[in-house]
């Protein structure tokens, strides 16, 4: 019989080092909805859960397709509060109100929200095969090993913290002590017999999954938090990216920016002061789909360069540039073909396009686009402009939209 496979999200109210963290947003979403996207995608998982004493952070969490059957009791959202009691109530109460017996539990923590796509499925896999073992636990090496770390004993001498054969095992060089681990908060997978019979998440059995250091960042602190939003950028082809659960089903606009979306937001300057830019096919053919729904596609940009028009012409789409306020020009448009601001999407990338998206039913930004265009977006996407980011919001909208066609109304 198959597995049936939980996983869990802790995240409780009242952090004090950042406030808000759970739900704060992080490169565009919700930090939070990174660990729920990594239970969505696995072919495994069949049930995400938050287990959350707010109901702040249970409205995110269902915005991002995850269940908050119920609201985790006050005392177990305290700052002592161990994960085990905090899975053994989610388990309980889903045994007990929904009859959902969960086989096998995933334990995702938001504050590690670096995945690799396949980690959660390799884990669940690896236990599956392991009929001993009671749990899997991500690490990392240590930067540091214990074996050269020390306590203070009661006459205020250094005492080695670890005992070891090795004679005198702090002063022997790193390459001849015995491998250590950090454990990090990516995942664990456990079975649930060892919360039920062992009254652990861990049990005595544990197996490492061994995760690239490129991957560990606990956030703890602001810094923490800056570091890793740096970080994205290097490692977003190859983390699970959260998708918000927008709905396509009702679009009658799309308007978009041209430098920064169509291009990279980079010009070259001949030696006679022309200029040029580079985009890519794949958005010109993704406009061709779009036009297949009968979804008008126009263009407003603040550049004057005909280039604007001479693209637009080639893929047959209306477009203005030359624009100083392109939010009035926004509001005209719309005002012109008669639609609801509600069902248009807004997609740019810096500032001079930050109150058109804020104004749009559905504001979208390209990857790379400032912070504060990052942080207004309803939608993120994982293209950069000019390299086919265009494509990727038609992509969205057309696989949304045949699946409403094929009876999916739960997307």
């Amino acid at each position: 019989m198959k597995n049936k496979v939980l996983a869990i999200i802790p995240a409780r109210s009242g952090s004090k080092t950042i406030p808000n963290k759970n739900v704060k947003l992080f490169n565009g979403h919700p930090l939070i909805a990174y660990s729920i996207e990594a239970g969505l995608k696995s072919i495994y998982v069949d049930k995400v859960v938050v287990s959350t004493d707010s109901r702040e952070i249970a409205d995110v969490a269902l915005r991002y397709g995850a269940e908050v059957p119920v609201l985790r009791p006050l005392e177990l959202a305290q700052d002592d509060i161990t994960d085990f009691p905090v899975v053994k109530h989610i388990v309980y109460w889903l045994d007990q109100n929904e009859n959902y017996k969960a086989d096998i539990i995933v334990f995702l923590r938001p504050t590690s929200p670096f995945r690799p796509v396949n980690l959660v499925d390799d884990a669940i896999e690896i236990l599956k095969k392991d009929k001993q073992a009671d749990s899997i636990r991500a690490v990392v090496p240590t930067g540091e090993t214990p074996y050269k770390m020390w306590n203070l004993d009661e006459k205020k001498y250094l005492s080695p913290l670890l005992k070891s054969k090795l004679n005198e095992h702090y002063n022997l060089p790193r390459q001849k002590l015995p491998d250590t681990y950090w454990q990090t908060g990516h995942l664990d997978v456990l079975r649930a017999d060892t919360i039920k019979e062992k009254c652990s998440i861990t049990g005595d059995n544990i197996l490492p999954y061994h995760l690239d250091e490129i991957f560990s960042v606990d956030i703890d602190n602001d810094l923490d938090w800056e570091l890793a939003e740096w970080r994205v950028k290097f490692l977003r082809d190859r983390i699970v990216i959260p998708n918000d659960k927008i709905s396509f089903s009702r679009i009658e606009l799309i308007v978009s920016d041209f430098d920064g979306v169509f291009t990279d937001n980079k010009v070259v300057v001949s030696e006679d002061g022309k200029e040029s830019v580079v985009c890519t096919r794949e958005d010109g053919l993704g406009i061709d789909l779009i036009k297949k729904l009968n979804i008008p596609f126009y263009v407003l940009s603040s550049e004057k360069n005909p280039v604007v028009i001479e693209r637009c012409n080639k893929l047959d789409i209306i477009s203005q540039n030359g624009l100083d306020d392109k939010k009035s020009a926004f509001n005209e448009l719309v005002s012109k073909l008669n639609v609801d601001m509600e069902n248009v999407i807004y997609i740019g990338n810096d500032l001079n396009d930050l109150e058109c998206i804020i104004m749009a039913g559905i504001g979208v930004a390209v990857a790379d686009s400032a912070q504060v265009v990052l942080d207004a977006a309803d939608l993120v996407l994982t293209s950069c402009g000019g390299n086919g980011a265009v494509r990727e919001l038609i992509d969205l909208i057309i696989t949304y939209q045949q699946k409403l066609l094929n009876g999916h109304q739960n997307v």
